[in-house]
């Protein structure tokens, strides 16, 4: 009771009110920031990046379109019955919104860890986690928004053998 109400909500409003009756304007943005807008349409995604065999992914935020961003965006899909090779992001966190479609996510140690996700459904894979996606319908693709932590997508394909466990011989001592 009696406290001031937080009058820094209202700074954009105002800033737009003057902007209106030409009053003077008062930046919002960081120095040395971009301050515009940038909108990419559906026809200028581009599959020229980094791509994992099984899918394709289309960068929409990224340097390539002349966007200068502290992060990567793009659109990501795999059709019906197929399944990604296994893969890393580097030091990249990822997040996913799924737009339409199911997917099985596999990762872990030797991929024994798995998340089912569907449309609707955030999956964020922190970095440098080996990962597989399968798209289990037959008939569907599944199709994610993707946002990643840096400006320039990083993929790291692995060997398809990767999680197989490998059997190493026992070290032989020699009797003296």
């Amino acid at each position: 009771m009696g406290s001031k109400p937080d009058n820094s909500l209202f700074h954009p409003i105002a800033d737009l009110i003057a902007i209106q009756q030409g009053v003077t304007i008062r930046s919002m943005s960081q120095p040395g920031s971009n301050s515009t807008i940038s909108v990419v349409h559906p026809t200028e995604l581009s599959s020229e990046t980094q791509q994992t065999p099984g899918s394709l992914r289309m960068s929409a935020i990224a340097t390539m379109h002349g966007i200068v961003s502290s992060l990567w965006a793009g659109i990501f899909l795999v059709e019906p019955s197929a399944k990604t090779g296994i893969h890393h992001h580097g030091e990249q966190d990822t997040v996913v919104y799924v737009l339409e479609g199911e997917a099985c996510v596999r990762w872990g140690d030797f991929g024994g860890h798995s998340a089912t996700v569907r449309a609707g459904d955030f999956l964020h894979v922190p970095s440098w986690l080996p990962h597989q996606e399968i798209n289990l319908s037959e008939e569907n693709p599944f199709r994610w928004v993707v946002v990643r932590s840096t400006p320039e997508p990083i993929v790291v394909n692995l060997p398809d053998d990767f999680w197989t466990p490998t059997i190493s011989k026992p070290i032989e001592r020699k009797h003296r």
